[in-house]
């Protein structure tokens, strides 16, 4: 069915139900993907996400804008703006990402951000508006490896 519904979809790609989309046919997803309930999106334009992305619950993809000005905007004028998102990113949950936002590959987004600009490879960026809040290091990757082997050990 998913792969019926959006442009392409990779292996090992799955959306807990519910999930919303305006057309699926303009989002292509890469192989184990993963979004949690309540997941969004409005793909007027163009979304492209890449390997191994894991979205939180809630998580909203908004490619559609309107203008500014009222009397046009009142003529029911839409445009869509893509939306990229790299390899290896993990949004938290309540996250949305507006229009024209690009986000780089080995990210993490913090829960209930609003991205409103690209985001750079390797950074955790968290807020509203969302803002780089560092880039992740080996210290992370040290850590993380150290938590696995413990969590091995104990089972």
């Amino acid at each position: 069915m998913l792969s019926e519904m959006f442009k392409q979809i990779g292996s090992g790609g799955y959306l807990e139900p519910p999930f919303h989309t305006d057309y699926g046919t303009n989002t292509t997803i890469g192989k184990n993907f993963y979004a949690n309930y309540d997941a969004i999106f409005v793909d007027v334009g163009p979304i492209t996400i890449g390997d191994n992305v894991m979205f939180g619950p809630r998580v909203g993809l908004y490619t559609a804008g309107h203008p500014l000005d009222a009397a046009i905007r009142n003529e029911q004028l839409e445009y869509g703006k893509a939306i990229t998102i790299g390899d290896n990113v993990w949004f938290g949950g309540n996250v949305v990402v507006n229009p024209g936002v690009t986000i780089g590959s080995n990210v993490v987004i913090g829960s209930g951000s609003i991205v409103t600009h690209d985001i750079p490879d390797n950074v955790v960026a968290v807020g509203n508006p969302c803002r780089v809040l560092r880039e992740l290091s080996q210290q992370d990757k040290d850590y993380w490896q150290a938590q696995k082997a413990a969590y091995e050990a104990d089972r």
